[in-house]
């Protein structure tokens, strides 16, 4: 089966940050391999945007630079990659002054689809915007794309959304979070929506449990002195485990269209329980041998930031009514995992004699590193001997039914290319941010007033003992964290 890859309008996309970690990383690389695919007209143009001081060939040179350390095996096709980087432009601005816009509006062909990229802090969102529409540089047509964090807290995210507000409508901000670009996290929505299999039993009379899973192996790192003010709950749970828990427990939109969608994910939100102090685990990752402790990585060493969190929630409706939602994620964890795991009841009546154990199907969907699923079936165990009864996985991954598809699009290149369809199914709504905040501060605000301390962990591990006991005392285990 070959991927039908379908060319977008033709398009110039700002990129303010256009010079940083993420431009090098991600989206520039991401670019050049939509290029490749054909998806990307040859007359779009990428424009750089940044305080350095360069021109048209000193960030050529650059991009050149990044895809060849970022970009993979594409990046040796040396005739594609100077064809793309033919369509790169820069301008120097100033986004506090005036410097560079009039350059800028100059550059801009109104008659392409235009977005801007804002890859800075979101301190600066407030003076691209404004200036972005004192130059005419941005119009009614226009789309900008804004990197979380989305706020720190309610308030600031009702402050970052009536700024964007101020001078874009809601159909033109596109709140990118990665995580929703994933080939598996959409095809969640289509074996959910897709299958006349599991929607009937998507619910509290055949789930006994659900956990969503996000571990990373390293540490804070460089990044210390901003994770030290976000932690684990603010970076991670507030933003990605929120949306990967409104995408397994939202109802079925009545249209495949991007409010219909966000509409769904949106009521998931608000019929959240609020967290009991009790059902919350904090942890700190320890010193291991060589490896710094977080508090030495964060540079605080009276640090109480968590670099884990696990905690147990409830969904108030009909369909998830009494069916626990398990969330965890950390750093420097056993493995690099990110994993939704759903836990089917037992059975009411096993007719095998002398079958103990207890077999339950679990759906697991695997969202890194390998992109996956798996159902785990109870089959006979081959061989004489009656009937004994075994467990095995059902591979889901349609690998060897998709063989030959070899476009596999990093998240990233699949949002990027959204926005200039101007499809914002995969991308959060100001509601939806307002009320994910709602939820979290509230949590936040317990453990500060209770002056929670975070336990520590061993690096390598599967986060505080707290944690496994969140789930043993009610009978159940956390599946493994596996890569």
């Amino acid at each position: 089966m070959v991927s039908r890859v379908i060319p977008v309008e033709d398009f110039d996309l700002v990129i303010f940050g256009g010079t940083g970690d993420l431009a090098r990383r991600k989206i520039l690389p991401g670019l050049f391999r939509r290029y490749l695919s054909g998806q990307m007209p040859d007359t779009s143009r990428i424009i750089g945007a940044a305080r350095s001081d360069l021109d048209d060939a000193g960030y050529r040179d650059m991009v050149r630079e990044a895809i060849a350390e970022f970009g993979g095996e594409e990046a040796k096709n040396t005739q594609e990659l100077s064809a793309f980087i033919a369509q790169l432009h820069y301008v120097t601005v100033d986004a506090k002054g005036d410097g560079g816009w009039s350059e800028l509006h100059e550059m801009i062909r109104f008659e392409a689809v235009n977005a801007f990229y804002f890859s800075v802090a979101p301190s600066l969102f407030g003076d691209l915007a404004e200036r972005l529409h004192t130059y005419k540089i941005a119009d009614k047509d226009s789309r900008v794309v804004v990197e979380k964090p989305f706020g720190r807290d309610l308030d600031t995210a009702r402050e970052l959304n009536a700024t964007l507000a101020q001078h874009f409508d809601e159909k033109q901000i596109y709140r990118i979070d990665h995580y929703l670009g994933k080939e598996t996290v959409q095809n969640l929505m289509a074996v959910r929506f897709g299958n006349i299999l599991f929607e009937p039993l998507w619910n509290n009379h055949y789930v006994d449990h659900i956990e969503i899973t996000v571990a990373e192996t390293v540490g804070v790192g460089g990044r210390g002195a901003y994770y030290d003010k976000s932690g684990a709950m603010r970076d991670m749970v507030q933003n990605h485990l929120m949306q990967l828990l409104c995408l397994i427990a939202m109802e079925a939109p009545s249209v495949f269209d991007a409010d219909a969608v966000r509409d769904e994910k949106l009521k998931v939100i608000r019929a959240l329980q609020p967290v009991e102090p009790h059902h919350i685990v904090r942890g700190q990752y320890d010193r291991a041998g060589d490896e710094p402790s977080y508090r030495e990585d964060a540079g605080n060493e009276r640090s109480f930031t968590e670099s884990f969190i696990a905690m147990r929630t409830e969904i108030a409706n009909w369909r998830w009514a009494g069916v626990p939602f398990y969330l965890r994620t950390g750093k420097k964890l056993k493995a690099r995992a990110s994993e939704i795991v759903v836990v089917f009841k037992d059975l009411g009546h096993s007719i095998f004699p002398g079958d103990q154990e207890r077999h339950r199907n679990i759906l697991s969907i695997q969202l890194q590193p390998n992109e996956g699923m798996q159902l785990r079936v109870t089959i006979k165990e081959p061989g004489p001997g009656g009937m004994r009864l075994v467990d095995v996985p059902l591979d889901m991954t349609f690998a060897e039914a998709l063989e030959g598809d070899n476009d596999t699009v990093d998240a990233y290149e699949r949002l990027i290319m959204d926005v200039i369809r101007g499809n914002q199914t995969l991308f959060m709504r100001g509601d939806e941010v307002e009320a994910a905040w709602e939820w979290t501060d509230p949590i936040i605000q317990g453990w500060e007033a209770r002056g929670d301390v975070p336990k520590l962990y061993d690096q390598g591990s599967a986060g505080p003992d707290d944690a496994l006991l969140l789930m043993h005392r009610e009978g159940r285990r956390w599946s493994q964290i596996k890569a």
